[in-house]
This record gives structure tokens, C-alpha cells and sequence, in this order.
């Protein structure tokens, strides 16, 4: 109950309005978002905005959570020393923290503090699993399955593998984006290595059926791999209910800092894997590189406090999703969810949005921080290749736009996102001739376009 009151202290001071504008300028609030500050306007990559915006994309990257900062903070200035020297005292207190940490990680899975690795993140984690696997078996193991819509470096880390002579079985996805699970049987194989597999989906939110795959995977004694990036802290996450054999995680999407991840490798039955870099030895072998503790011990507080506040997180964060989409429903029509309604993160919520460009929908909602995907993936003006996995067509992949919803988001910040939303849509659609078309009850898909 303590815990709860904290979050909401939080979450209504980052959503008071301030005066002085040295500290508006660090907020990102419905509040400020609201209140037109014209003296206050900022110039940056050649877009001036009004101020900073409603910060919803939280699929990229959450916020430190003010609590974590602190425990870093402290840990910084009094737990200096290297974490692997053990000859004095400063090595002990910051091998201590580190080891404390891996309680706390652990603890949110459903595993052994034996069983995790500290990593830079949950690219590292993917890259470590899927290769480091794929290597050690390579006698008797040459291939991998995955799916069409996996984080860019699960698939890239596949791709490599093939240069190496592994073979590789993409799996296609349904409409609703999970997988066909008859169809994830009929591809294992004797020599079949690993199988990797998203728990949420970083674009659309929609979490596997994990239980399911795990006991497929245990049934032909075949490793388990999962990015659960998206959903450790945010889902209740169970490695031996799943059947996990390795599991990748990332500080950043759960209110922790950057920079620190970690991977879960199981240790019985035992999976073996083959370190990506050689040097002092340090995590079991797997990993060689100085800890870093202050990362680490922000990590292992970000797990803590997902641990303690998960269930009321959820409870708010499915409220503000709702009040999103039955706001923007209200107003709009060709308003399309990507993804299943019925198995999904609720902080996660894209949307398309029929006869809009999407570039020109993003750019008009400068006030607004959200995504049209995969920050790891954003620079690419190709429509998603997640929603094309779905069977979306390509206008209304290039229309999505993915709000992400957090812990600390703001009924006042949704309304707002729902107001500049609409307002920009409407806007938009004002100078769609194919939407006057739509109105007339002209039916476009028919329509025989010729060249000039």
C-alpha cells in the first residue's frame, strides 16, 4: 500500500504545472503540454515545437524511475570500488550490491540468482543466446526457429547464423500476430538447436503463448529462448512454468537506467552456450568485463519495485489504454488495433489509421512522443515489417502509430494525446481526396487507376 501511494506522489508531481521555466523545461506533462507558452518554444532537427511533449513511447524507453535513480546515486558515491576485487573492502561492499541485485532480478522470474547474467542489455542477451547456443551444438544442431516478428536483432542474429551454414525456419505469424502453435511443431526438426520467441512483442504488445510453446519445446527436448524485453515487470513472468531455458532482459524498459540487461540461463536441466567475448571470466564465464555495479544495482531496484507494484501498474495502465482508444473511437472512424485485443500488454496500443499519411501524422503531432515502431528500426521509411507479417496492407502499415503507456502517464496526458490525435487525423484526412471519395460511398478498392 506504501508503494502505491508512492507511485501516485510521483506521478501527480511530474504532473503539476510549474512556473518557473527552467524546471518546465525538464517535464513532460498533459499539464505543460496544455498551457501555450509561446516565449517557450524549442527548435531542434529543424521542428520547432511549443514545448517538450507528452511523453508516450514507452516501448522505447521508459523513464527512471525517481526511486532507482536514488538507490544508484547513492551506491555511486559510496560503493565504488570493483566489484571483482577481492582483496579489500571497497571490492566486497560493491560485490555485495551486484550480488543483491541478481537476488532481485532473479526473484522477479522465478529463478536462481545462479542462473542470470548481467549483460549491457537485451541486445547483447539476444546475440549471446542465439548464437552462443547455436555454436556450442554445432556438431549436432543446425537449426534454428524463430518468428517473422522478432526484434531486429533476434532476426539479424539468425541472419548471421545462415552466412555460417546454420539453416533458419521463419515462422509466420496470424492476423492477430501470435503464432500458429500445430504449425511450430510441424517445424522442429532431429537437429533443431533452439527456438526464440518473443513474450511481448515490442511493436503491437502481444504476448505468446508461452506456456504452450515451453511445452512443445520440452516435448522434442528442444532449448527455449526468450526476449522478454517487453515483458518482464510488466507481466508475470514464471521461467519454469514457461519452460525457459534462456531469457534476454533490459533495465530501460522498466524504469531502470540504460546500458545494463541481463540473460537468464537455465542451469537444470543445464543449457551451455559459448561466451561472445573472451577475457577476465567474470559471469560465469559468459560474460568477461568489469560489472557495472551502479547499473546493475539500478537494475535490480527497477525489479524490485516491478515485483511490488506490478499488479496495481497494470490496473492503471489498462485504465489509461481504454480511456486512449475509446477517446480516439469516439471520434474517428477507420481506426484499426494491429495486433490481439485479447492477448496483449496494455501499455502498448497501436493503431492505424485509415486515408492518413503516416509520416505527415507523425510530424503533426509534435506534441506528442510516439512511434511509428521499433526505435531500433525508425529510421527506415519501409512500413513496418511486423504489420506486414500480420497481413496488413501496406497504406495502413505506413498510417500506424504505437502509443506507449507507463507507470507514470497521466489521465490529463491521454486526453490530451486523444485531443492533437483526432485534431491531426481530422486535419489530414480534410486533404485526402481519397477519403472525400470514402464519404461519397465510392469504393476506392475498386477503383482502375491508370498512368499518365
Amino acid at each position: 500500500m506504501a508503494s502505491k501511494a508512492i507511485t501516485s506522489t510521483i506521478r501527480r508531481a511530474l504532473s503539476k504545472p510549474h512556473g518557473v521555466v527552467s524546471r518546465r523545461h525538464h517535464l513532460s506533462t498533459a499539464a505543460a503540454a496544455a498551457t501555450d507558452y509561446e516565449d517557450e518554444s524549442i527548435m531542434m532537427k529543424g521542428v520547432r515545437i511549443s514545448g517538450r511533449p507528452l511523453y508516450l513511447d514507452m516501448q522505447a524507453t521508459t523513464p527512471i524511475d525517481p526511486r532507482v535513480f536514488d538507490a544508484m546515486n547513492d551506491s555511486g558515491i559510496n560503493e565504488y570500488g570493483n566489484p571483482h576485487s577481492r582483496t579489500h573492502l571497497y571490492g566486497w561492499e560493491a560485490e555485495n550490491a551486484v550480488e543483491v541485485a541478481r537476488i532481485q532480478v532473479a526473484k522477479l522470474i522465478g529463478a536462481s540468482p545462479k542462473e542470470i547474467i548481467f549483460m549491457s542489455g537485451a541486445t547483447e542477451a539476444n546475440n549471446t543466446a542465439v548464437k552462443g547456443v547455436m555454436h556450442f551444438y554445432k556438431d549436432t544442431k543446425k537449426h534454428v526457429i524463430t518468428t517473422q516478428t522478432e526484434h531486429k536483432c533476434v532476426l539479424d542474429s539468425c541472419r548471421h547464423l545462415q552466412q555460417e551454414g546454420f539453416e533458419v525456419t521463419y515462422l509466420p505469424v496470424k492476423t492477430d500476430g501470435l503464432v500458429d502453435l500445430e504449425m511450430l511443431r510441424e517445424a522442429i526438426r532431429p537437429d533443431t538447436g533452439l527456438v526464440s520467441i518473443m513474450a511481448v512483442n515490442n511493436e503491437i504488445g502481444v504476448v505468446q503463448p508461452m506456456e504452450e510453446i515451453g511445452q512443445i519445446c520440452k516435448e522434442h527436448n528442444v532449448p527455449f529462448h526468450t526476449d522478454a524485453a517487453q515483458a518482464i515487470g510488466k507481466i508475470p513472468v514464471d521461467v519454469k512454468k514457461w519452460n525457459i531455458g534462456l531469457m534476454s532482459m533490459s533495465a530501460h524498459k522498466i524504469y531502470g537506467p540504460k546500458g545494463v540487461g541481463a540473460l537468464f540461463v537455465r542451469r537444470r536441466p543445464r543449457i551451455r552456450l559459448e561466451p561472445l567475448m573472451n577475457g577476465g571470466g567474470q559471469e560465469r564465464g559468459l560474460r568477461s568485463g568489469t560489472a557495472a555495479t551502479q547499473q546493475i544495482l539500478g537494475f535490480g531496484a527497477a525489479c524490485d519495485l516491478a515485483m511490488k507494484e506490478m499488479e496495481y501498474d497494470e490496473k492503471w495502465i489498462k485504465g489509461l489504454q481504454e480511456r486512449l482508444l475509446n477517446g480516439i473511437r469516439e471520434k474517428l472512424d477507420g481506426v484499426v488495433v494491429n495486433g490481439s485485443m485479447e492477448s496483449r500488454y496494455s501499455g502498448n496500443l497501436n493503431l492505424s489509421f485509415a486515408y492518413v499519411e503516416g509520416e505527415s501524422l507523425l510530424m503533426g503531432l509534435k506534441e506528442v512522443a510516439v512511434s511509428s515502431g521499433s526505435a531500433c528500426t525508425s529510421a527506415s521509411l519501409e512500413p513496418s515489417y511486423v504489420l506486414r507479417a500480420l497481413g496488413v496492407d501496406e497504406d495502413m502499415a505506413h498510417t500506424s502509430i504505437r502509443f506507449g503507456i507507463g507507470r507514470f502517464t497521466t489521465k490529463e496526458e491521454i486526453d490530451k494525446a486523444v485531443e492533437l490525435t483526432v485534431k491531426q487525423v481530422v486535419k489530414l484526412r480534410e486533404m485526402s481526396p481519397l477519403y472525400e471519395m470514402v464519404k461519397e460511398g465510392i469504393d476506392i478498392k475498386n477503383i482502375q487507376w491508370s498512368q499518365h
